[in-house]
């Protein structure tokens, strides 16, 4: 259930960063005139802007999940021995 949990949290955050790369490098219409060309850009700004607010705060609730699953002893550091 935790992997469940953490791959969908994973996934989130890939499609947030994509989304933000089609905001991105999305065009304006060759016809635009220049106030359409402003408001387009703002538009995409702010979707740029929303997509990579999110993906920050997916990842600061999937470490907080994890610390929190540390301290409650749901998991375990399982680094390499130290060796005197």
């Amino acid at each position: 259930m935790k992997s469940l949990l953490l791959g969908i949290a994973f996934v989130a955050i890939i499609a947030s960063l994509g989304s933000a790369l089609f905001f991105m490098m999305r065009r304006p219409g060759e016809r635009s005139s220049d106030e359409e060309r402003l408001q387009d850009d703002r538009r995409r700004a702010r979707g740029m802007f929303w997509s990579l607010a999110l993906r920050v705060g997916l990842s600061v609730f999937v470490f907080v999940c994890i610390l929190l699953a540390w301290e409650l002893g749901y998991i375990h550091p399982s680094g390499l021995p130290i060796r005197p």
